[in-house]
């Protein structure tokens, strides 16, 4: 089995934890006896200062012809504050492979681990066996919609912004969600703010039709703000949420809680259904973290969880994802932690840990 992967290193500490994702990859590769082909090329800041360009034509083609793309974490300071013309995904490398590959499906898990309980906020007996996926639309929503701006008007700044979605945008997000939520507890809750919204109640709207042709599913609404309360208050008793792109973001990072540290969180961006083998682009959570540049601190777990997730969802490799996973935790039960854990392991020794864990 050939296995085709554009990685793409980014910024701040993406190279440090897209190398710790390589080394899983190869490890696994190595162990099942499959071909692994990765080709490199630049996203993001590293892009930018090279060819003024957050992502080059190039590498969308470079996408398109991989099974997977791997990233490490884009942005920063220094890129912050450019001015360039042309619609957000111009401003923005990963936003604008996602719009280009058709990456719609976002995948968020996070979940509970036992040694990492004293790194959440929870007392005991209040979170443990909790497991949230947080389904992101991707592709559509307040991130990308127009029109959008910023005027002078009645001798001040004025900026707006456009939170929409069209009925076979929210459908196709639907549909996945539900395939998801089949294979798990059955359950699921949308989330949106159709009290207030146009778009959110359109949002509601097609959610409830698609549900009809999943009985064997309970399909719960909530407003984001209630949500929000009563996730962080009883997450034992949610597993599947559905979201826009601007809900999915907050509430991915935030269920993250549960697992200790947003450096825990991987995700997946899917261009298809998940029940097959399909392109994907995988990415740990957390940010480009310019403070841990070369200290060899970085949390590679976010990575290492996200490449289990490439193998899971675009090989159609679900034994080697489980070993992945397994392999993670057991490493943490031993108490190989980098320090956003509590721990003294640097990147590099919880990366070869897991490889060793995974090779017995």
């Amino acid at each position: 089995m050939t296995c085709e992967v554009l990685a793409l290193p980014g910024d701040g500490i993406g190279p440090e934890v897209l190398d710790a994702g390589i080394d899983i990859a190869k490890a696994a590769s190595a162990k099942f006896n499959l071909d692994l082909k990765i080709k490199y090329d630049l996203l993001g800041g590293a892009c930018w200062d090279k060819h003024q360009t957050f992502c080059q034509p190039k590498t969308i083609l470079h996408a398109r012809k991989a099974v997977a793309v791997l990233v490490g974490a884009v942005g920063g300071k220094k890129w912050d504050d450019l001015e360039i013309k042309g619609p957000p995904e111009d401003q923005d490398g990963l936003m604008k492979l996602r719009k280009e590959l058709g990456a719609f499906f976002g995948l968020r898990p996070a979940r509970y681990y036992p040694k990492l309980h004293e790194q959440t906020p929870y007392a005991k007996g209040k979170v443990e066996g909790s497991e949230i996926m947080v389904l992101r639309e991707m592709c559509g929503g307040v991130m990308f919609a127009q029109p959008r701006g910023l005027r002078i008007q009645e001798n001040q700044r004025y900026a707006w912004d456009t939170a929409g979605y069209n009925e076979k945008e929210i459908r196709q997000f639907a549909i996945c969600g539900f395939e998801i939520a089949r294979k798990r507890k059955k359950q699921i809750i949308s989330v949106d703010k159709s009290n207030v919204m146009e778009s959110y109640r359109l949002w509601r709207s097609v959610i409830g039709e698609v549900s009809k042709k999943y009985p064997d599913v309970c399909l719960r609404h909530l407003f984001a703000d209630n949500f929000a309360y009563q996730m962080v208050m009883r997450p034992r008793d949610f597993d599947v949420v559905l979201a826009c792109n601007f809900l999915g973001d907050l509430f991915s990072d935030l269920a993250g809680i549960i697992s200790g540290s947003i450096g825990m969180l991987p995700s997946a961006s899917l261009c298809g259904m998940p029940g097959g083998p399909t392109k994907g682009i995988y990415e740990p959570v957390h940010g480009s973290a310019p403070n841990l540049i070369g200290s060899g601190s970085a949390n590679p777990i976010g990575m290492i969880l996200s490449v289990g997730m490439m193998f899971k969802y675009s090989f159609g490799r679900v034994d080697i994802s489980n070993q992945i996973e397994n392999a993670v935790e057991k490493t943490l039960e031993g108490g190989c932690l980098t320090p956003d854990l509590g721990g003294t392991a640097s990147t590099n020794e919880v990366t070869k840990k897991v490889i060793k864990v995974m090779e017995k």
